[in-house]
């Protein structure tokens, strides 16, 4: 058997003739597939603007630019993600706050969200706090509505990392928008689509190849707000506009239809026509690999859950998770580096999501992070692996990583 990764892209046929068109067209960046993109990343969410980028990160960066994030400000997030999660937030000259985890759900948890605000206008620093970047773990989302509560009482704004979570639902309860933004379950209970932004003022999303949908690279920021999506197209392009609607300065009298105006301080975070038509074709299958996905994780849960060393992810009763990796922990962490090399040796290719990003050493050296700063995401980290799940896995494959790992726990007898 060939080595198995823990994640892959499905790629077939039929997107690579829609890479090929756009390939043998007049226009292969900045053209139309890239609106077409981002409208159907609107259809599908529910959310009225999209701004496709070149990744994940460069969303996290341009969405942190427009929420106002400078220097001096706090902005609080999860320590259990990847680190642009954080240093995104260090890109604009800002400070990110962990928040520790809910055991569970591996999720931020709003109450330590709270008591870190609770402190901070007890002791006069409120005003540094200026907004919450809530994290959907491995693609199960987070308490949204209560993130949101928090947020309103504060006056933050919330940026939601949903890197991992495209194809996820959640049960609002206070939704404000009507049914065609959500599937209604009955009385005032709606399931709504992560990226919809009911609950926030931005969503971002990444499609790296081992995400819901690929681009090969590239990434997304949603929004509901007209003046957000405005500010967010100009920081992709250098800062520039060319809407003459928003000129502050507007030219000579010999100006014609190439003036444009630079506004601010932007990147050059564009994506290409190819990879929005690669984008596009995915989309139109993510439900298809969503099913997939929680077929795979249907398998794990009912065999490793006959392996008494283990614990299991869960689904709270309120969501519909993405399921963007699987991961298991171990009750004995003495043996986690056991087991990972005993499957890396095996072929399986494991991984370890994340370790927590206060513990980094450039955290640790500029911004005076600690061990003990967050106990529930440090232990957490201890004793868990993230083992193979994405659509192209195969049954035999499956059985073949479930068996390694009993055989493992049979050898330790």
């Amino acid at each position: 058997m060939k080595p198995i990764p823990y994640g892959h892209q499905w790629i077939d046929n039929y997107d690579i003739r829609q890479v090929v068109k756009v390939l043998k067209s007049d226009r292969i960046t900045q053209g139309p597939k890239i609106k077409e993109f981002e409208e159907a990343l609107c259809k599908y969410t529910g959310a009225r603007y999209a701004v496709a980028v070149s990744s994940g990160t460069a969303a996290l960066h341009i969405a942190c630019l427009c929420a106002g994030i400078k220097t001096g400000d706090e902005v609080i997030t999860s320590p259990i993600t990847f680190v642009a999660s954080a240093n995104c937030v260090l890109y604009c000259g800002g400070k990110p706050v962990f928040a520790d985890i809910q055991e569970d759900t591996v999720n931020i948890d709003p109450k330590k969200i709270e008591e870190y605000l609770r402190r901070q206008k007890v002791g006069g620093r409120r005003e540094k706090v200026k907004a919450i970047i809530p994290v959907h773990f491995a693609g199960h989302p987070c308490d949204l509505e209560e993130i949101h509560r928090i947020a309103k009482k504060y006056s933050l704004s919330v940026i939601e990392d949903a890197c991992h979570a495209l194809g996820a639902r959640y049960l609002s309860r206070t939704s404000p928008f009507p049914s065609s933004r959500g599937e209604s379950r009955g009385g005032d209970e709606r399931w709504v689509k992560i990226g919809s932004c009911i609950h926030s003022d931005m969503a971002v999303f990444s499609f790296h190849p081992v995400k819901s949908i690929t681009t090969g690279e590239g990434g997304a920021v949603l929004t509901n707000n007209k003046d957000l999506y405005e500010k967010l197209l100009m920081f992709r392009n250098h800062g520039i506009t060319k809407d003459s609607s928003r000129f502050t300065v507007h030219g000579s009298r010999f100006a014609g239809s190439w003036y444009y105006e630079m506004q601010e301080l932007g990147f050059n975070y564009r994506i290409t026509d190819f990879q929005c038509a690669l984008g596009i074709s995915q989309l139109k299958k993510l439900e298809e690999f969503v099913k997939r996905r929680k077929e795979i994780v249907n398998t794990y849960n009912q065999e490793l859950s006959q392996v008494d060393e283990i614990i299991l992810p869960v689904e709270r009763w309120y969501v519909k998770s993405s399921w963007h990796i699987y991961y298991i922990r171990l009750k004995n962490v003495e043996k986690r580096k056991l087991l990972f090399e005993k499957l890396q040796k095996s072929g399986i290719g494991v991984q370890v999501h994340y370790i927590p990003v206060h513990l980094q050493p450039y955290y640790r050296k500029n911004l005076e992070y600690k061990q003990d700063d967050c106990p529930k995401a440090e232990k957490y980290y201890e004793s868990v692996i993230t083992i193979p799940l994405y659509p192209a896995l195969r049954k035999s494959e499956v059985d073949y990583i479930v068996k390694c790992i009993k055989e493992f726990y049979k050898e330790l007898r």
